[in-house]
Parts: C-alpha cells; structure tokens; sequence
C-alpha cells in the first residue's frame, strides 16, 4: 500500500485541511504483508474520526493498512473538527465540505478513485458513525453504504444527555446545531433524514452498525436500529460486550470491510 499525507486547500470551509489517503499497490517483497491492486477503479472507503481526533487516528490506534492491503481499495481518512460532519450555525460548511467538495478533490488528485456509489463506502465511530450513516441517508447519490461503529446515532436525545451531564458542552452543540428544538427533525436529524429518504424514490444505502451493550451510545443505537428497520432499510447490526474503545473498533473495522465487499472469510490478517 502507499501512505499519503495531504495538505489542501478547501474554498468551502476557506481554511488549509488535511487527509491521510492509502492507495493500493501491487508488491511482492514485503514482509509479513501483501499488497494487491487490479486494474480499474478503485472502490474507496471514506473512513471517519470521532469527536477528540483527526485524520491520522485510524492509522495510529488500528491496523487499517493491514488490513486494506489485501483488499485493493482505496481509503480517505479527512481531518472535519469537532464539526460533527454539519454546517454549523457559527458558517463553518463541514457537512458541504465532506459530502461535496472532499469527493470532488480526492477525484481530482486520485482520479482511479470509482465515481460509482456502490464503490463507496462512508464508515466512522462515535461522531464518525453519525457523520457516516448521514453521508448515507443525505448523500446517497455519492454514497451507496455507511456504517457506523458505536455511533451517535439518535443525536437528538444524545444532545439532550450531552448537556445535562456537562453543562459546559452546551456552548458546542448550539454552535454546531443550534438548539435541540431546531435540530430535531432537520437534515441533521439522521432518524429524520431515513423518513425523509423512505418517502422519496431515492436509492436507499446499504446500512451496518455495531455497538457495545456498555457503551453510552447504546440506546440510542437500539433506537436507531429499529427505526431503520421499520422503514425498510438494508440494515446489518450487531451487539456484543464492549464500551466505547478502540480495541472494539480495530476489530469491528475487519467485519465493516467484509460486509461492505460481499468477503465471507475474515481478512487474512489477526
């Protein structure tokens, strides 16, 4: 596989970003690892941190080269800010940022990457998971799969707890959504976002979510899931014991990518 680490320029949010890209690549002299790539385009996982991190997370708390270097896919891994993947009230555009303008310049600097929605892939924890499964539900044109490892996914009542147990949080999420009353129901609202796109006759997302049955993201994953589910949505979940850690999402990153490619062997790596 090839690492690289990008500094650009986005004219949405007017700011230098950054974004970690893994590209396959073909070799055969690597120890302990191999690297495949085929001809063609490539199907390209957009891969999403949470609220304390950044672009470089996944490679420093996971395996995610190792684990992709099999595969011959490509992997985006973008710096969006304590933003929650939505165009805040204060004007920072993160939600334009990701869902527009980020897939238009990976296109531009890596144009092997496949245009095609189902090539694409929208995965992330925590705040990542939300950003996830909304690129999904809002973005479908581009993204035809999103999943999420112990996402916040019913974001209104996890605003609700969020500023009930810190009331110093309050200031952030008013700033990035304004009060709970406007968020609910918007397009920032993911279980308003699968009403929205059931009534329509847009393509739906496939759909997965993991979380652990300790984690505090839990119920409103259970919420999440079934609400889902009652709409008719392609939905893959599962539960198992765990919090909100990362030895849990360097596993469950393997089962995301044998979900997403049809793989039902695990990946060839521990």
């Amino acid at each position: 596989m090839a690492l690289m680490h990008v500094d650009f320029f986005s004219d949405v949010l007017g700011m230098s970003m950054n974004m970690d890209v893994i590209l396959p690549q073909k070799t055969s002299r690597q120890i302990g690892m191999e690297g495949r790539a085929e001809n063609g385009q490539y199907k390209t996982m957009y891969l999403l941190h949470g609220m304390s991190d950044d672009q470089t997370t996944w490679q420093r708390r996971t395996s995610i080269e190792r684990y992709v270097s099999r595969l011959g896919i490509a992997v985006v891994m973008p710096t969006t800010h304590l933003g929650f993947y939505t165009d805040t009230t204060y004007g920072m555009r993160y939600w334009t940022f990701i869902s527009e303008e980020l897939p238009r310049i990976c296109r531009e600097f890596f144009p092997r990457m496949s245009q095609k929605r189902e090539d694409m892939l929208a995965a992330g924890l925590s705040m990542g998971g939300y950003g996830a499964w909304k690129l999904g539900l809002r973005a479908g044109d581009t993204f035809g799969a999103a999943a999420s490892l112990s996402g916040a996914l019913d974001i209104v009542e996890d605003y609700k707890r969020n500023i009930t147990e810190q009331s110093d949080v309050l200031p952030l999420f008013q700033g990035i959504f304004g009060s709970a009353e406007k968020l609910a129901g918007s397009d920032n609202d993911l279980l308003a976002l699968a009403d929205k796109l059931a009534a329509s006759d847009k393509e739906r997302p496939r759909l997965y979510a993991w979380c652990g049955t300790e984690d505090f993201l839990y119920q409103g994953n259970l919420t999440a899931w079934e609400h889902v589910r009652k709409l008719g949505y392609d939905l893959s979940s599962s539960e198992s014991a765990g919090d909100h850690q990362w030895k849990y999402w360097d596993e469950r990153i393997k089962d995301v990518l044998c979900w997403w490619l049809g793989i039902d062997a695990d990946l060839g790596v521990d």
